[in-house]
């Protein structure tokens, strides 16, 4: 019984350079960014006197591709992190990881290791759901490594002797969750009165993808007016911190109820609103943040974006936040009473090594194929 070490290769089109590397996702823990690393193997013949670069290079596109017309781009490239491959460094500055070092050691002196370090700060992979009529790459934030022969960083890479591979920069739930998240809001009426109070608390601060957040509400209605109606949701803040304006929200989720209603002068009414956010219903809907997705698998809700520190944001990217909103209706006259608080809904966090038990044959894996570039994960004894 042996164990394997899954690990991910692409080759150029021109099989000069091949691109391994242990994974795709790499875990953002707001004050650092885990490292980027992996392997070449090149043909040095072909490389010759010219050099071998790596990068990390995150694209933002934050506009239909079809609308570009006449010179006008809404497409922007920020490379973030970029390290010569070869001719290698005299002195390595870090420890290579196990499966780079199996991998140099299998692939023999052709095979060149690399660690590529993104700043932290650095935007997280998002897309912004296109509609069923849009067509192109999808609006949002991606990520890949890019590995090509040049004679220096700058360089117009040539296609055939490029490999680019796409990655995810992602952020699970934290460890420590928050205070249990209440507010208090209470409306006063022009020659009325009394107040209407609207108490809204969450059972907790996080929540996990797919899990119902119970909202609890409490009114009492001190004043003369009576509540017809309430209506709760789960409102999706984007914000597309290029645009000046870039800010729009999104209803994940709604509950409209009149259970209690009316509510008459001096009564009061606790109730629970179980409220689930779910891309379900909304596949149609332009502007819904998704997480990235790597292969060919089903989109979930965006996770909120968690930053380092919330006045400094970078003008590169887009911000995904979450609250619950639940608001009161008066009738015509009596007008509305919103309160509205925030939450965190993000993935759990999980491994991000897995060993894998199998037989001696090595358990190959295919995944999309296109006509530039071929992908696919081995096993590395």
């Amino acid at each position: 019984m042996v164990y394997n070490f899954k690990v991910f290769k692409k080759c150029a089109p021109n099989g000069k350079l091949t691109l391994y590397m242990a994974k795709r996702e790499f875990v953002d823990h707001i004050s650092f960014v885990e490292p980027i690393d992996g392997v070449v193997m090149l043909d040095e013949e072909y490389v010759r006197a010219r050099k071998v670069f790596a990068q990390v290079v995150c694209t933002f596109r934050y506009g239909r591709e079809e609308d570009e017309v006449m010179g006008l781009n809404f497409y922007k490239e920020l490379y973030l992190a970029s390290e010569q491959v070869y001719p290698p460094p005299e002195k390595q500055s870090y420890e290579l990881s196990k499966t780079q070092e199996r991998l140099v050691r299998k692939l023999g002196a052709s095979a060149y290791p690399f660690r590529l370090t993104v700043p932290a700060g650095a935007p997280g992979s998002v897309t912004l759901q296109p509609a069923l009529e849009d067509e192109g790459e999808p609006c949002g934030v991606h990520y890949y490594v890019k590995l090509f022969v040049g004679d220096s960083e700058i360089d117009r890479s040539h296609r055939r002797s490029t490999v680019a591979l796409g990655i995810r920069k992602v952020q699970y739930a934290p460890s420590k969750p928050g205070p249990q998240p209440c507010t208090v809001v209470r409306k006063d009426f022009v020659l009325s009165p009394g107040q209407l109070e609207l108490e809204l608390t969450l059972d907790k601060q996080l929540y996990i993808h797919g899990e119902t957040i119970a909202a609890n509400i409490c009114i009492r209605n001190h004043s003369n007016k009576v509540v017809k109606k309430i209506k709760a949701c789960i409102q999706q803040t984007v914000d597309v911190l290029l645009l000046q304006n870039g800010q729009y929200r999104n209803i994940v989720c709604s509950l409209e109820t009149q259970d209690g209603c009316p509510l008459q002068p001096g009564a009061s009414l606790q109730r629970v609103l179980p409220l689930t956010p779910s891309l379900g219903t909304l596949r149609d809907r332009r502007g819904i943040a998704l997480d990235a997705q790597l292969k060919r698998t089903d989109a979930t809700l965006a996770s909120t974006t968690l930053l380092l520190d919330p006045d400094q944001r970078d003008a590169f990217g887009i911000v995904v936040s979450y609250s619950v909103k639940v608001k009161l209706y008066l009738g015509a006259l009596g007008g509305e009473l919103t309160a509205e608080l925030p939450f965190i809904l993000m993935h759990p966090k999980e491994g991000r090594t897995k060993l894998i038990q199998a037989d001696s044959q090595a358990d190959v894996e295919l995944f999309r194929q296109d006509t530039v570039y071929h992908q696919e994960s081995v096993e590395v004894y």
